[in-house]
């Protein structure tokens, strides 16, 4: 897809969180909208997803699972879910839970919640398709918060040992988790440094760039598995709510989402 229609893909799937997040009360409003550009350019440009082809897809896992409001209304603006399975998220009866389950629906590939597990489930898959010789590719998302979790980096030391270099690991890198900031509570840089200390291609981009995701998104190293460090902001496209932690947890009233939707006009 042209790179030029990404940004009106992404501002109708920041709208679709908007809704679904004031329809259901719920949070994780900010952690979703910072990873909305990622999974734009992967669903509508890198991976390779075709329902009439459904086997053969690529596979993302959402490792940060507390965004699965991105997550669904990607995959509804893909066509992948329907607009009614989506407005039924997080609903009495409803649809779609706040955590993923990958019973839920087509696309949603792993039942994530616990940080650090979703990352380790697509290392097992990347290496399951590279043993059958199955072309696949395993993409995933993980937050900079998460990667404060020891198991990230068991996963990494395995997946270099066994040379994935069908995986592509995103890092959502927008420096708010839920009691503050992983630069502030962890030696989290140098993060290239560590990665590729770890044995991995890594590289930096500005994560709300299509262009330099696009680009990023190419090719890799072989034998080398490679990650991309994505400098995002909470909440982005929302100026009141960007780059605040309380849109961790703060829910979206009808006031606020009115407020919202002009904003993302501007955006």
């Amino acid at each position: 897809m042209d790179v030029h229609r990404l940004p009106d893909i992404a501002e109708k799937v920041r709208r679709l969180i908007l809704e679904i997040a004031c329809r259901s009360r719920s949070a994780h409003v900010g952690s979703s909208l910072s990873c909305v550009d990622i999974l734009t350019t992967l669903y509508f440009h890198a991976m390779k997803i075709d329902k009439n082809d459904w086997k053969n897809r690529d596979i993302f896992v959402l490792s940060k699972a507390h965004a699965a409001m991105a997550l669904y209304s990607t995959l509804a603006c893909k066509g992948i879910i329907s607009m009614k399975k989506l407005s039924g998220y997080m609903q009495n009866d409803g649809t779609l839970p706040a955590h993923l389950d990958r019973f839920t629906s087509p696309g949603i590939e792993v039942s994530a919640g616990s940080l650090g597990h979703g990352f380790n489930i697509a290392i097992g898959m990347a290496h399951g398709y590279k043993l059958k010789r199955d072309g696949r590719r395993v993409f995933a998302l993980i937050g900079d918060g998460e990667s404060e979790e020891g198991s990230i980096w068991e996963g990494a030391m395995f997946a270099s040992k066994l040379k994935l270099d069908n995986l592509t690991v995103i890092m959502d890198r927008n420096d708010l988790q839920g009691y503050g900031r992983p630069s502030e509570l962890c030696h989290f840089e140098p993060m290239e440094d560590k990665w590729k200390a770890f044995g991995w291609k890594a590289l930096r981009v500005d994560g709300h760039s299509f262009t330099e995701l696009k680009g990023a998104l190419k090719g890799g190293e072989k034998g080398k598995p490679k990650v991309i460090i994505a400098e995002t902001t909470k909440g982005k496209g929302v100026p009141f709510m960007e780059d605040e932690m309380k849109w961790h947890y703060f829910i979206v009233t009808d006031e606020l989402r009115e407020e919202a939707m002009r904003h993302l006009c501007k955006y």
